[in-house]
Protein backbone atom coordinates (compact mmCIF):
# COMPACT_ATOMS: atom_id res chain seq x y z
CA UNK A 1 0.00 0.00 0.00
CA UNK A 2 1.88 2.98 -1.27
CA UNK A 3 1.02 6.33 0.24
CA UNK A 4 2.23 9.90 -0.03
CA UNK A 5 3.79 11.76 2.83
CA UNK A 6 2.77 15.30 3.59
CA UNK A 7 4.77 18.07 2.03
CA UNK A 8 6.04 16.21 -1.04
CA UNK A 9 4.49 15.05 -4.24
CA UNK A 10 4.99 11.75 -6.00
CA UNK A 11 5.05 8.23 -4.55
CA UNK A 12 6.96 8.71 -1.32
CA UNK A 13 6.01 6.12 1.25
CA UNK A 14 7.85 7.21 4.37
CA UNK A 15 6.62 9.49 7.14
CA UNK A 16 6.58 13.22 6.68
CA UNK A 17 10.03 14.79 6.52
CA UNK A 18 10.86 16.83 9.57
CA UNK A 19 11.88 19.65 7.29
CA UNK A 20 8.44 19.93 5.77
CA UNK A 21 7.06 23.44 6.40
CA UNK A 22 4.67 23.30 9.32
CA UNK A 23 1.75 24.90 7.58
CA UNK A 24 2.06 23.16 4.22
CA UNK A 25 -1.21 21.40 3.33
CA UNK A 26 -1.51 17.72 2.56
CA UNK A 27 -0.37 16.82 -0.93
CA UNK A 28 -2.15 14.44 -3.24
CA UNK A 29 -0.61 11.80 -5.50
CA UNK A 30 -1.29 14.14 -8.39
CA UNK A 31 1.09 16.68 -6.94
CA UNK A 32 -1.70 19.19 -6.25
CA UNK A 33 -2.23 20.63 -2.80
CA UNK A 34 -5.21 19.04 -1.08
CA UNK A 35 -6.96 21.12 1.57
CA UNK A 36 -8.65 19.40 4.48
CA UNK A 37 -11.52 20.67 6.57
CA UNK A 38 -9.28 21.59 9.50
CA UNK A 39 -7.43 24.05 7.26
CA UNK A 40 -10.49 26.29 7.58
CA UNK A 41 -10.36 26.28 11.40
CA UNK A 42 -7.57 28.55 12.61
CA UNK A 43 -8.90 30.60 15.52
CA UNK A 44 -9.58 28.85 18.85
CA UNK A 45 -13.09 27.43 19.12
CA UNK A 46 -15.28 28.75 21.97
CA UNK A 47 -15.25 26.30 24.87
CA UNK A 48 -19.05 26.27 24.99
CA UNK A 49 -19.19 24.93 21.42
CA UNK A 50 -16.67 22.20 22.26
CA UNK A 51 -18.56 21.10 25.37
CA UNK A 52 -21.89 21.22 23.56
CA UNK A 53 -20.57 19.04 20.75
CA UNK A 54 -19.01 16.52 23.14
CA UNK A 55 -22.20 16.29 25.21
CA UNK A 56 -24.05 14.66 22.28
CA UNK A 57 -21.98 11.50 22.87
CA UNK A 58 -23.17 11.52 26.49
CA UNK A 59 -26.75 12.14 25.35
CA UNK A 60 -27.03 9.17 22.99
CA UNK A 61 -24.92 6.58 24.81
CA UNK A 62 -27.89 5.10 26.78
CA UNK A 63 -29.26 3.75 23.50
CA UNK A 64 -26.11 1.67 23.08
CA UNK A 65 -25.40 0.67 26.66
CA UNK A 66 -28.89 0.37 28.15
CA UNK A 67 -31.12 -0.56 25.21
CA UNK A 68 -28.95 -2.24 22.57
CA UNK A 69 -26.32 -4.01 24.66
CA UNK A 70 -27.47 -4.93 28.13
CA UNK A 71 -30.76 -4.03 29.79
CA UNK A 72 -33.64 -3.83 27.33
CA UNK A 73 -32.38 -6.35 24.78
CA UNK A 74 -30.50 -8.82 26.98
CA UNK A 75 -32.80 -8.81 30.03
CA UNK A 76 -36.15 -8.31 28.34
CA UNK A 77 -36.51 -8.64 24.59
CA UNK A 78 -34.61 -11.93 24.18
CA UNK A 79 -35.89 -13.63 27.36
CA UNK A 80 -38.68 -16.15 27.94
CA UNK A 81 -41.12 -13.25 28.43
CA UNK A 82 -41.56 -13.34 24.65
CA UNK A 83 -42.01 -17.12 24.42
CA UNK A 84 -45.42 -18.81 24.39
CA UNK A 85 -46.61 -19.38 27.95
CA UNK A 86 -46.31 -23.17 27.76
CA UNK A 87 -42.75 -22.96 26.49
CA UNK A 88 -41.73 -20.27 29.00
CA UNK A 89 -42.97 -22.51 31.83
CA UNK A 90 -40.53 -25.28 30.91
CA UNK A 91 -37.24 -25.74 32.81
CA UNK A 92 -34.37 -23.63 31.48
CA UNK A 93 -32.54 -26.77 30.35
CA UNK A 94 -35.47 -28.14 28.36
CA UNK A 95 -34.46 -28.39 24.66
CA UNK A 96 -37.72 -26.78 23.53
CA UNK A 97 -37.16 -23.73 25.71
CA UNK A 98 -33.49 -23.54 24.74
CA UNK A 99 -34.50 -23.62 21.08
CA UNK A 100 -37.15 -20.96 21.67
CA UNK A 101 -34.66 -18.60 23.29
CA UNK A 102 -32.22 -19.27 20.47
CA UNK A 103 -34.92 -18.29 17.98
CA UNK A 104 -35.42 -14.99 19.79
CA UNK A 105 -31.68 -14.29 19.76
CA UNK A 106 -31.34 -15.19 16.09
CA UNK A 107 -34.45 -13.17 15.21
CA UNK A 108 -33.02 -10.12 16.93
CA UNK A 109 -29.68 -10.73 15.22
CA UNK A 110 -31.40 -10.84 11.83
CA UNK A 111 -33.10 -7.49 12.52
CA UNK A 112 -29.72 -5.93 13.37
CA UNK A 113 -28.23 -7.51 10.24
CA UNK A 114 -30.90 -5.86 8.08
CA UNK A 115 -30.21 -2.57 9.83
CA UNK A 116 -26.54 -2.98 8.98
CA UNK A 117 -27.36 -3.42 5.31
CA UNK A 118 -29.44 -0.23 5.35
CA UNK A 119 -26.53 1.68 6.92
CA UNK A 120 -24.14 0.16 4.40
CA UNK A 121 -26.21 1.56 1.53
CA UNK A 122 -27.29 4.92 2.95
CA UNK A 123 -24.46 6.27 5.12
CA UNK A 124 -22.00 7.62 2.52
CA UNK A 125 -24.65 9.06 0.21
CA UNK A 126 -26.52 10.85 2.99
CA UNK A 127 -23.21 12.18 4.33
CA UNK A 128 -22.30 13.40 0.86
CA UNK A 129 -25.63 15.18 0.43
CA UNK A 130 -25.24 16.88 3.83
CA UNK A 131 -21.83 18.16 2.73
CA UNK A 132 -23.17 19.63 -0.49
CA UNK A 133 -26.22 21.28 1.06
CA UNK A 134 -24.63 22.51 4.28
CA UNK A 135 -27.11 20.56 6.38
CA UNK A 136 -24.97 18.49 8.75
CA UNK A 137 -26.54 19.89 11.90
CA UNK A 138 -30.00 19.69 10.35
CA UNK A 139 -29.35 16.04 9.50
CA UNK A 140 -28.04 15.38 13.00
CA UNK A 141 -31.20 16.94 14.45
CA UNK A 142 -33.45 14.84 12.22
CA UNK A 143 -31.73 11.54 12.99
CA UNK A 144 -31.52 12.35 16.71
CA UNK A 145 -35.27 13.02 16.79
CA UNK A 146 -35.92 9.74 14.97
CA UNK A 147 -33.61 7.90 17.40
CA UNK A 148 -35.52 9.40 20.33
CA UNK A 149 -38.83 8.38 18.70
CA UNK A 150 -37.53 4.81 18.24
CA UNK A 151 -36.58 4.57 21.91
CA UNK A 152 -39.83 6.12 23.09
CA UNK A 153 -41.88 3.75 20.93
CA UNK A 154 -40.37 0.80 22.82
CA UNK A 155 -42.85 1.65 25.59
CA UNK A 156 -45.49 -0.08 23.47
CA UNK A 157 -43.52 -3.36 23.32
CA UNK A 158 -45.45 -5.38 25.86
CA UNK A 159 -44.02 -8.60 27.26
CA UNK A 160 -45.95 -10.93 24.95
CA UNK A 161 -44.76 -13.06 22.00
CA UNK A 162 -46.82 -11.04 19.52
CA UNK A 163 -44.79 -7.90 20.34
CA UNK A 164 -41.34 -9.38 19.70
CA UNK A 165 -41.15 -8.37 16.05
CA UNK A 166 -42.14 -4.81 16.95
CA UNK A 167 -39.46 -4.65 19.65
CA UNK A 168 -36.69 -6.10 17.48
CA UNK A 169 -37.66 -3.81 14.61
CA UNK A 170 -37.65 -0.67 16.76
CA UNK A 171 -34.24 -1.45 18.25
CA UNK A 172 -32.85 -2.15 14.77
CA UNK A 173 -34.38 1.05 13.37
CA UNK A 174 -32.84 2.93 16.27
CA UNK A 175 -29.42 1.53 15.34
CA UNK A 176 -29.85 2.90 11.81
CA UNK A 177 -30.72 6.39 13.03
CA UNK A 178 -27.93 6.26 15.62
CA UNK A 179 -25.35 5.42 12.96
CA UNK A 180 -26.63 8.02 10.48
CA UNK A 181 -26.64 10.66 13.22
CA UNK A 182 -23.08 9.64 14.06
CA UNK A 183 -21.96 10.33 10.49
CA UNK A 184 -23.09 13.97 10.77
CA UNK A 185 -21.82 14.28 14.33
CA UNK A 186 -18.35 13.01 13.45
CA UNK A 187 -18.21 15.30 10.41
CA UNK A 188 -18.88 18.27 12.72
CA UNK A 189 -15.66 17.50 14.63
CA UNK A 190 -13.72 19.79 12.29
CA UNK A 191 -16.04 22.67 13.26
CA UNK A 192 -15.23 22.49 16.98
CA UNK A 193 -11.49 21.80 16.88
CA UNK A 194 -8.24 22.94 15.33
CA UNK A 195 -5.22 20.96 14.24
CA UNK A 196 -3.78 21.53 17.70
CA UNK A 197 -6.86 20.42 19.66
CA UNK A 198 -8.67 17.80 17.58
CA UNK A 199 -7.30 14.83 19.54
CA UNK A 200 -8.41 16.26 22.86
CA UNK A 201 -11.82 17.26 21.53
CA UNK A 202 -12.47 13.85 19.96
CA UNK A 203 -11.32 12.11 23.15
CA UNK A 204 -13.55 14.33 25.27
CA UNK A 205 -16.62 13.38 23.25
CA UNK A 206 -15.92 9.66 23.24
CA UNK A 207 -14.93 9.69 26.91
CA UNK A 208 -18.13 11.49 27.92
CA UNK A 209 -20.03 8.86 25.96
CA UNK A 210 -18.53 6.04 28.01
CA UNK A 211 -19.11 7.87 31.28
CA UNK A 212 -22.68 8.78 30.32
CA UNK A 213 -23.32 5.12 29.65
CA UNK A 214 -22.02 4.28 33.11
CA UNK A 215 -24.31 6.78 34.83
CA UNK A 216 -27.35 5.59 32.90
CA UNK A 217 -26.48 1.95 33.53
CA UNK A 218 -25.96 2.51 37.24
CA UNK A 219 -29.35 4.22 37.53
CA UNK A 220 -31.04 1.26 35.85
CA UNK A 221 -29.18 -1.30 37.95
CA UNK A 222 -30.14 0.55 41.14
CA UNK A 223 -33.78 0.46 40.08
CA UNK A 224 -33.47 -3.23 39.15
CA UNK A 225 -31.87 -4.08 42.52
CA UNK A 226 -34.64 -2.16 44.31
CA UNK A 227 -37.25 -4.30 42.58
CA UNK A 228 -38.13 -1.38 40.30
CA UNK A 229 -39.31 0.66 43.31
CA UNK A 230 -42.56 -1.27 43.49
CA UNK A 231 -43.62 -0.74 39.87
CA UNK A 232 -46.02 -3.38 38.48
CA UNK A 233 -43.93 -5.78 36.41
CA UNK A 234 -46.70 -7.15 34.20
CA UNK A 235 -46.00 -6.92 30.46
CA UNK A 236 -42.46 -5.66 31.11
CA UNK A 237 -43.56 -2.22 32.32
CA UNK A 238 -40.24 -1.40 34.10
CA UNK A 239 -38.20 -2.11 30.97
CA UNK A 240 -40.57 -0.08 28.84
CA UNK A 241 -40.25 2.85 31.22
CA UNK A 242 -36.46 2.49 31.06
CA UNK A 243 -36.65 2.91 27.28
CA UNK A 244 -38.69 6.09 27.70
CA UNK A 245 -36.19 7.30 30.28
CA UNK A 246 -33.36 6.80 27.75
CA UNK A 247 -35.33 8.84 25.20
CA UNK A 248 -35.85 11.68 27.69
CA UNK A 249 -32.15 11.57 28.66
CA UNK A 250 -31.19 12.00 24.98
CA UNK A 251 -33.55 14.94 24.50
CA UNK A 252 -32.21 16.80 27.55
CA UNK A 253 -28.50 16.38 26.88
CA UNK A 254 -28.64 16.74 23.08
CA UNK A 255 -30.10 20.26 23.22
CA UNK A 256 -26.75 22.12 23.63
CA UNK A 257 -25.25 20.99 20.32
CA UNK A 258 -28.24 22.34 18.41
CA UNK A 259 -28.28 25.62 20.32
CA UNK A 260 -24.58 26.49 20.53
CA UNK A 261 -22.81 24.80 17.59
CA UNK A 262 -23.46 26.60 14.28
CA UNK A 263 -24.35 24.87 11.04
CA UNK A 264 -21.46 24.35 8.64
CA UNK A 265 -21.74 26.23 5.35
CA UNK A 266 -22.42 24.29 2.18
CA UNK A 267 -19.40 23.16 0.19
CA UNK A 268 -19.92 24.19 -3.43
CA UNK A 269 -16.32 23.18 -4.19
CA UNK A 270 -17.35 19.52 -4.08
CA UNK A 271 -20.05 19.98 -6.69
CA UNK A 272 -23.72 20.91 -6.95
CA UNK A 273 -26.55 19.01 -5.31
CA UNK A 274 -27.91 16.10 -7.35
CA UNK A 275 -30.86 13.75 -7.02
CA UNK A 276 -30.78 10.96 -4.45
CA UNK A 277 -30.10 8.09 -6.86
CA UNK A 278 -27.69 10.18 -8.91
CA UNK A 279 -25.72 10.57 -5.67
CA UNK A 280 -24.54 6.96 -5.99
CA UNK A 281 -22.90 7.69 -9.34
CA UNK A 282 -21.25 10.73 -7.78
CA UNK A 283 -20.14 8.56 -4.86
CA UNK A 284 -18.32 6.12 -7.15
CA UNK A 285 -16.51 9.00 -8.85
CA UNK A 286 -15.65 10.54 -5.49
CA UNK A 287 -14.18 7.27 -4.19
CA UNK A 288 -11.99 7.07 -7.29
CA UNK A 289 -11.00 10.69 -6.75
CA UNK A 290 -10.22 9.97 -3.08
CA UNK A 291 -7.92 7.13 -4.17
CA UNK A 292 -6.10 9.43 -6.57
CA UNK A 293 -5.86 12.54 -4.42
CA UNK A 294 -5.79 11.30 -0.82
CA UNK A 295 -4.63 7.73 -1.03
CA UNK A 296 -3.59 7.56 2.60
CA UNK A 297 -7.22 8.34 3.53
CA UNK A 298 -8.46 5.58 1.24
CA UNK A 299 -6.13 2.96 2.73
CA UNK A 300 -6.87 4.11 6.27
CA UNK A 301 -10.56 3.45 5.64
CA UNK A 302 -9.66 -0.08 4.55
CA UNK A 303 -7.30 -0.83 7.45
CA UNK A 304 -9.52 0.72 10.10
CA UNK A 305 -12.49 -1.33 8.92
CA UNK A 306 -10.60 -4.47 10.01
CA UNK A 307 -9.34 -3.37 13.41
CA UNK A 308 -12.57 -1.52 14.26
CA UNK A 309 -14.40 -4.80 13.74
CA UNK A 310 -11.96 -6.32 16.22
CA UNK A 311 -12.77 -3.54 18.70
CA UNK A 312 -16.48 -4.16 18.17
CA UNK A 313 -15.89 -7.86 18.80
CA UNK A 314 -14.28 -7.10 22.16
CA UNK A 315 -17.49 -5.39 23.29
CA UNK A 316 -19.89 -7.77 21.54
CA UNK A 317 -18.40 -10.92 23.09
CA UNK A 318 -17.04 -9.44 26.32
CA UNK A 319 -20.10 -10.43 28.32
CA UNK A 320 -20.06 -13.94 26.86
CA UNK A 321 -16.37 -14.30 27.72
CA UNK A 322 -17.00 -13.11 31.27
CA UNK A 323 -19.95 -15.41 31.94
CA UNK A 324 -19.24 -18.39 29.69
CA UNK A 325 -15.48 -18.72 30.17
CA UNK A 326 -14.74 -17.12 33.54
CA UNK A 327 -18.05 -17.90 35.28
CA UNK A 328 -19.17 -14.35 36.11
CA UNK A 329 -22.71 -14.13 37.51
CA UNK A 330 -25.19 -11.42 36.50
CA UNK A 331 -24.16 -8.79 39.04
CA UNK A 332 -20.48 -9.53 38.37
CA UNK A 333 -21.05 -8.98 34.64
CA UNK A 334 -22.82 -5.69 35.33
CA UNK A 335 -20.08 -4.60 37.76
CA UNK A 336 -17.44 -5.44 35.20
CA UNK A 337 -19.37 -3.57 32.52
CA UNK A 338 -19.47 -0.43 34.68
CA UNK A 339 -15.77 -0.73 35.53
CA UNK A 340 -14.92 -1.37 31.88
CA UNK A 341 -16.76 1.73 30.70
CA UNK A 342 -15.13 3.82 33.42
CA UNK A 343 -11.64 2.66 32.44
CA UNK A 344 -12.39 3.17 28.76
CA UNK A 345 -13.89 6.62 29.36
CA UNK A 346 -11.00 7.94 31.45
CA UNK A 347 -8.31 6.49 29.19
CA UNK A 348 -10.06 7.92 26.14
CA UNK A 349 -10.17 11.44 27.54
CA UNK A 350 -6.49 11.25 28.57
CA UNK A 351 -5.41 9.74 25.25
CA UNK A 352 -6.66 12.82 23.41
CA UNK A 353 -3.62 14.72 24.68
CA UNK A 354 -1.29 11.99 23.46
CA UNK A 355 -3.11 12.15 20.14
CA UNK A 356 -2.31 15.85 19.77
CA UNK A 357 1.28 15.43 20.96
CA UNK A 358 2.35 12.27 19.15
CA UNK A 359 -0.25 12.02 16.40
CA UNK A 360 -3.32 9.75 16.08
CA UNK A 361 -1.46 7.05 14.14
CA UNK A 362 0.93 6.49 17.07
CA UNK A 363 -2.00 6.25 19.51
CA UNK A 364 -3.77 3.74 17.25
CA UNK A 365 -0.68 1.55 16.82
CA UNK A 366 0.13 1.50 20.55
CA UNK A 367 -3.51 0.81 21.42
CA UNK A 368 -3.80 -2.06 18.95
CA UNK A 369 -0.52 -3.54 20.21
CA UNK A 370 -1.82 -3.29 23.78
CA UNK A 371 -5.04 -5.03 22.75
CA UNK A 372 -3.12 -7.89 21.13
CA UNK A 373 -0.92 -8.37 24.22
CA UNK A 374 -3.82 -8.16 26.71
CA UNK A 375 -6.07 -10.42 24.62
CA UNK A 376 -3.35 -13.02 24.22
CA UNK A 377 -2.74 -12.98 27.98
CA UNK A 378 -6.45 -13.53 28.71
CA UNK A 379 -6.44 -16.48 26.30
CA UNK A 380 -3.24 -18.03 27.65
CA UNK A 381 -4.18 -17.63 31.33
CA UNK A 382 -7.90 -18.47 31.10
CA UNK A 383 -7.51 -21.36 33.58
CA UNK A 384 -6.23 -19.05 36.34
CA UNK A 385 -9.67 -17.81 37.37
CA UNK A 386 -11.73 -14.63 37.39
CA UNK A 387 -8.84 -12.38 38.37
CA UNK A 388 -7.40 -12.91 34.89
CA UNK A 389 -10.44 -11.39 33.24
CA UNK A 390 -10.69 -8.58 35.75
CA UNK A 391 -7.11 -7.56 34.98
CA UNK A 392 -6.86 -8.57 31.33
CA UNK A 393 -10.39 -7.49 30.45
CA UNK A 394 -9.92 -4.04 31.98
CA UNK A 395 -6.57 -3.79 30.18
CA UNK A 396 -8.42 -4.41 26.93
CA UNK A 397 -10.83 -1.59 27.77
CA UNK A 398 -7.88 0.66 28.56
CA UNK A 399 -6.88 0.52 24.89
CA UNK A 400 -10.23 0.22 23.10
CA UNK A 401 -11.39 3.80 23.69
CA UNK A 402 -8.11 5.46 22.63
CA UNK A 403 -8.07 3.42 19.42
CA UNK A 404 -11.63 4.50 18.63
CA UNK A 405 -11.21 8.21 19.31
CA UNK A 406 -7.80 8.44 17.60
CA UNK A 407 -9.35 6.82 14.52
CA UNK A 408 -12.02 9.51 14.43
CA UNK A 409 -9.54 12.35 14.87
CA UNK A 410 -7.19 10.90 12.25
CA UNK A 411 -9.95 10.69 9.67
CA UNK A 412 -11.10 14.22 10.45
CA UNK A 413 -7.53 15.46 10.01
CA UNK A 414 -7.17 13.99 6.53
CA UNK A 415 -10.73 14.36 5.17
CA UNK A 416 -10.73 16.64 2.10
CA UNK A 417 -12.32 20.02 2.70
CA UNK A 418 -16.11 19.97 2.38
CA UNK A 419 -16.34 16.17 2.14
CA UNK A 420 -16.22 15.23 5.82
CA UNK A 421 -19.79 13.90 5.87
CA UNK A 422 -19.16 11.68 2.86
CA UNK A 423 -15.86 10.42 4.29
CA UNK A 424 -17.39 9.57 7.65
CA UNK A 425 -20.23 7.93 5.75
CA UNK A 426 -17.64 5.75 4.04
CA UNK A 427 -16.12 5.16 7.48
CA UNK A 428 -19.45 3.78 8.67
CA UNK A 429 -19.91 1.78 5.46
CA UNK A 430 -16.47 0.15 5.47
CA UNK A 431 -16.99 -0.74 9.12
CA UNK A 432 -20.27 -2.44 8.27
CA UNK A 433 -18.72 -4.20 5.28
CA UNK A 434 -16.12 -5.80 7.58
CA UNK A 435 -18.51 -6.53 10.45
CA UNK A 436 -18.64 -10.25 9.65
CA UNK A 437 -14.94 -10.86 10.41
CA UNK A 438 -14.98 -10.92 14.23
CA UNK A 439 -18.16 -13.03 14.59
CA UNK A 440 -16.86 -15.37 11.89
CA UNK A 441 -13.43 -15.93 13.47
CA UNK A 442 -14.96 -16.13 16.95
CA UNK A 443 -17.16 -19.03 15.79
CA UNK A 444 -14.45 -20.63 13.63
CA UNK A 445 -11.83 -20.72 16.39
CA UNK A 446 -14.33 -22.15 18.88
CA UNK A 447 -15.21 -24.87 16.35
CA UNK A 448 -11.56 -25.65 15.65
CA UNK A 449 -10.43 -25.52 19.28
CA UNK A 450 -13.44 -27.30 20.71
CA UNK A 451 -13.84 -24.85 23.62
CA UNK A 452 -15.30 -21.37 24.01
CA UNK A 453 -12.06 -19.74 25.16
CA UNK A 454 -10.54 -20.32 21.70
CA UNK A 455 -12.85 -17.59 20.43
CA UNK A 456 -10.66 -15.05 22.27
CA UNK A 457 -7.82 -15.93 19.93
CA UNK A 458 -10.06 -15.27 16.94
CA UNK A 459 -10.76 -11.73 18.18
CA UNK A 460 -7.06 -11.15 18.86
CA UNK A 461 -6.25 -12.22 15.31
CA UNK A 462 -8.63 -9.62 13.85
CA UNK A 463 -6.99 -6.83 15.86
CA UNK A 464 -3.52 -8.13 14.95
CA UNK A 465 -4.34 -8.08 11.22
CA UNK A 466 -5.63 -4.52 11.57
CA UNK A 467 -2.41 -3.59 13.39
CA UNK A 468 -0.30 -4.96 10.54
CA UNK A 469 -2.39 -3.14 7.95
CA UNK A 470 -1.99 0.14 9.85
CA UNK A 471 1.80 -0.15 9.56
CA UNK A 472 1.35 0.13 5.79
CA UNK A 473 -0.80 3.26 6.02
CA UNK A 474 1.67 6.11 5.58
CA UNK A 475 0.46 9.52 6.66
CA UNK A 476 1.65 13.11 6.84
CA UNK A 477 2.88 14.42 10.19
CA UNK A 478 -0.42 14.93 12.02
CA UNK A 479 0.96 15.96 15.40
CA UNK A 480 -0.30 19.25 16.76
CA UNK A 481 3.30 20.51 16.90
CA UNK A 482 3.48 20.21 13.11
CA UNK A 483 1.01 23.06 12.75
CA UNK A 484 0.92 26.64 13.87
CA UNK A 485 -2.26 28.24 15.22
Amino acid sequence: MTQNSGGAAGDATGPADASTPAQMPLVANTGAALAVGLDLQIAPVPARQVRSWALWDWATQPYNSVILTLIFTALYLTTDVFLPADVAALPDTDPVKVAGLADLASGFGFAIFIAGLVILVLAPVLGQRADRSGSRKAGLLLYTILLVASMGALFFVQGQPSYFVLGASLVAIGSVFSELAGVNYNAMLVQVSTKKTIGRVSGLGWGLGYIGGIVALVLVVVAYSADWFGLPQEDGLPFRIVAVGCAIWTVIFAIPIFVFVPEAPSAPSVGPKVGFFASYAVLVKDIARLYRESRHTFWFLMASAVYRDGLAGVFAFGGIIASGIFGFKFLEVVAFGIAANLVAGVSTIISGRFDDRFGPRAVILISLLGLVVAGTAVFALHDAGKIVFWIGGLALCLFVGPAQTASRSLLARVSPEGREGEIFGLYATTGRAASFISPGLWSLFIALGGAQYWGILGLVLVVAVGLVLMFFVKLPDLRASAFAE
